[in-house]
């Protein structure tokens, strides 16, 4: 009986149909020099931001400083655009750290963009209850529309496009962060939607849910605290409390 299932598995091993799904990430975590991005480029903080830069240093005792590298990456990201191989060395030596550590902590977080992106930048959560909720037909619709993939820019450099983990916002999915925005409750027709009012030039003034929900209460309405006065919790609890 063994020897038999032991055949029966090794022959659906050995069929050529047997495949493997594979999932892709669009982030970029190896750096290659290009025109745009390599060590000979000069960066440097402006006066603005070597300002910011010192106040956020100041935070900490003087021999744990390199513990405001991320802040200074997210600086000189927002003044170049990415967070180029330029803005990492400088990075390091502004804090006096290996440029390898700098690396480390940019290629680990995706809040970090490793390559020049639209001026828009999408970030599709498609993570379990995002994708319980339909994120694949928010993706589809998003790269139908802007005719690009995960990981692609528009030509007109508006829209970049990618797909990333949990962002957090799991009571509201399906979700994508549009910049520093969160966009929820979405469905393949109002991320459309959005996307036609920022090619128009007209960012939505309210972000979170677009589904009319303030925040996160139940659509049927709350459940709780509906009285007009706060309760008296004397009357809930005991008095020697």
């Amino acid at each position: 009986m063994f020897r038999n299932l032991q055949k029966n598995l090794q022959g659906q091993l050995s069929r050529k149909s047997w495949q493997i799904s594979k999932r892709h990430s669009s982030i970029v975590s190896v750096h290659r020099d290009t025109k745009l991005n390599n060590p000979s480029l000069p960066f440097e903080f402006n006066s603005e931001n070597r300002k910011r830069a010192d106040e956020v240093i100041a935070k900490y005792p003087p021999q744990y400083k390199k513990a405001a590298v991320m802040a200074l990456l997210d600086l000189g990201q927002r003044q170049a655009g990415f967070t180029s191989i330029a803005v990492m060395n400088y990075v390091a030596k502004y804090l006096d750290m290996p440029p390898m550590r700098v690396y480390e902590v940019a290629t680990f977080y995706t809040m970090y963009n490793r390559s020049n992106v639209g001026k828009y930048r999408i970030q599709i959560c498609t993570t379990t209850p995002c994708q319980l909720c339909g994120s694949d037909g928010i993706m589809e619709a998003v790269s139908n529309y802007l005719k690009i993939k995960p990981g692609q820019t528009t030509e007109n450099n508006l829209f970049t496009i990618q797909e990333v983990e949990c962002l957090g916002a799991c009571v509201n999915a399906p979700m994508l962060a549009l910049n520093d925005d969160y966009y929820e409750d979405l469905t393949p027709s109002s991320v459309v939607e959005l996307l036609k009012s920022l090619e128009a030039g007209k960012v939505p003034e309210k972000y979170g849910p677009l589904s009319g929900r303030d925040s996160c209460e139940p659509f049927s309405g709350p459940n709780v605290l509906l009285g007009d006065k706060p309760t008296d919790i004397s009357k809930l609890t005991r008095s020697d409390l």
